[in-house]
């Protein structure tokens, strides 16, 4: 027995023990998610802390001198006043990988679609610094997002931010989706990851179903922060989705972000200021609100070819009130990115899909964005456009113009006719080129103008059945050269005239 005693004790004497110590602090405030925290001298902002009684985390925003501001990532009714917080010295983070794709996940990587854990690749932050400007190139390659008008007039590259305002009202958010349903027939398709803030659940349901039943889930990641979720969820959903997209950029591939929308994030962020007792400034906005949405959307980038040519393209969606563009909000996103797309509520209301006002729209990449073939047919679209709109107001109370001007407006009208296209219903390069074509040659210059779809959709038709060689030329080689021009004018006549003896007979 003394033998065994004696074996123990010389068994714990060979043992260390080492006295850790843990920074712990104490609840004193819990207000709407936010809550202060006392004792915490030596944690890092953006850091990870744990309440000891629910196990529910918080992110740390606000470093004072003898409290520290977190907002609550759960549920904040079952914290309480004097509940112990401890750190856990990680950096708020999200898991990223393939193996996310077409999946619906909540802004910390959490499953909400019910198909199980997902098996992350990597963790990024959600705060990153953008790439600086010798790790990035120009903007050179189209991101076509199916919409005639978007692609011909106001067109978007990989790597751009292009924003999207309007009145609520407006289907600018559809639009927004229609970019990712196109991508589908696209070579080198992007990963696409849309970013729902602050919508209805049966909301959000009705697009996770669109995207599904068109195929597009199969490269989308929905990250999702519904109206009942913490207003934490809200700040932070936008950052998840750009982690998510960096995740692919950073291998050398390509990936869209559809933020809809920053306005709602904008007012998570005033509330959360506000609780955290910032000084408001304009529209009670804290003094920071620009560097809220710039130190995200600087993150899009197309890279250079030594970081691996990979781009992340931004579409920001933002709502304005009463068509007002000059807002506080809409007009800082507007100096932060490299254009945008102006949806107009009185365009809407007159029954023009899309509702886009050329005039008030800029994609400040330009044609380094487009395509030979769309280059060629478009170049002067927007200006000749432009130049009809003007024209139309100022001719609206005058009966008699010179016939220059009538053809002019006529032409015009068709133009303005063809441009049309339904939400949701995204089409090829190939048969945008074809249909731009044949109303800025004047093929449809005789076509009445309720005629004007119904020749788009016989047009398709006869390429197809006809001359597929012409849509094949086109897909391949993304311009139109001469001798696939010639045969796109002779199927155009030839679809044209059936058109005029229409008209003919009719009059």
């Amino acid at each position: 027995m003394e033998n065994t005693f004696e074996i123990l004790k010389k068994e714990v004497e060979k043992l260390e023990f080492e006295a850790k110590k843990e920074e712990i602090g104490e609840v004193i405030e819990v207000k709407d998610g936010v809550v202060r925290i006392f004792g915490l001298s030596d944690v890092e902002n953006f850091e990870i802390v744990k309440f000891a009684q629910s196990g529910i985390e918080a992110v740390v925003l606000n470093l004072e001198e003898d409290n520290v501001g977190a907002i609550v990532l759960g549920d904040f009714s079952k914290i309480r006043e004097g509940d112990i917080v401890k750190r856990t010295k990680k950096i708020l983070s999200c898991p990223v990988g393939e193996n996310f794709i077409g999946r619906v996940i909540d802004p910390l990587g959490n499953p909400l679609d019910g198909k199980g854990e997902i098996k992350a690749e990597k963790i990024f932050p959600l705060e990153k610094i953008g790439p600086g400007v010798m790790e990035r190139e120009p903007v050179n390659f189209p991101l076509h997002t199916g919409i005639k008008m978007l692609d011909a007039l106001i067109p978007i590259g990989r790597g751009q931010r292009e924003l999207f305002l309007g009145d609520r009202i407006t289907d600018k958010s559809s639009f927004a989706l229609t970019a990712i349903l196109n991508q589908k027939q696209e070579s080198k398709r992007p990963i696409c990851v849309y970013v729902a803030i602050g919508k209805r659940e049966a909301e959000i349901a009705r697009i996770v179903e669109a995207l599904k039943k068109s195929g597009a889930m199969d490269y989308t990641i929905v990250v999702s922060a519904p109206a009942s979720s913490p207003i934490s969820f809200w700040y932070l959903a936008p950052y998840a989705g750009c982690a998510q997209g960096e995740y692919f950029m950073e291998k050398g591939r390509d990936s869209l972000v559809i933020y809809d929308d920053l306005t709602k994030h904008s007012y998570a962020w005033r509330q959360i200021a506000l609780i955290l007792r910032r000084p408001p400034g304009r529209e009670a906005y804290p003094g920071d609100i620009f560097y809220l949405h710039s130190r995200l959307l600087e993150r899009a980038a197309k890279l250079s070819q030594k970081r691996g040519g990979g781009s992340l393209t931004a579409i920001p969606i933002i709502e304005t009130q009463a068509g007002d563009i000059s807002g506080y909000i809409p007009t800082n996103v507007i100096s932060i990115c490299d254009g945008q797309i102006y949806f107009d509520s009185s365009l809407y209301l007159k029954g023009q899909r899309p509702e886009v006002n050329v005039g008030l729209s800029v994609s400040r990449v330009g044609s380094a964005a487009q395509t030979k073939a769309m280059k060629k047919i478009a170049a002067t679209l927007k200006l000749d456009l432009a130049q009809f709109l003007e024209m139309e107001r100022f001719l609206e109370f005058i009966e008699e113009v010179d016939p220059e001007t009538k053809k002019r407006l006529e032409r015009g009208k068709r133009i303005r006719e063809l441009l049309k296209q339904e939400k949701l219903s995204p089409l090829p390069l190939e048969k945008e080129v074809a249909i731009i074509y044949a109303g800025v040659e004047g093929f449809l210059d005789k076509i009445k103008i309720e005629d004007i779809k119904g020749f788009e959709r016989e047009l398709y038709q006869a390429i197809e059945v006809e001359k597929p060689e012409i849509f094949n030329s086109i897909k391949k080689s993304r311009d139109l050269d001469p001798s696939t021009k010639i045969e796109l004018d002779k199927i155009i006549q030839e679809v044209a005239k059936r058109y005029y003896a229409i008209a003919g007979n009719q009059k």
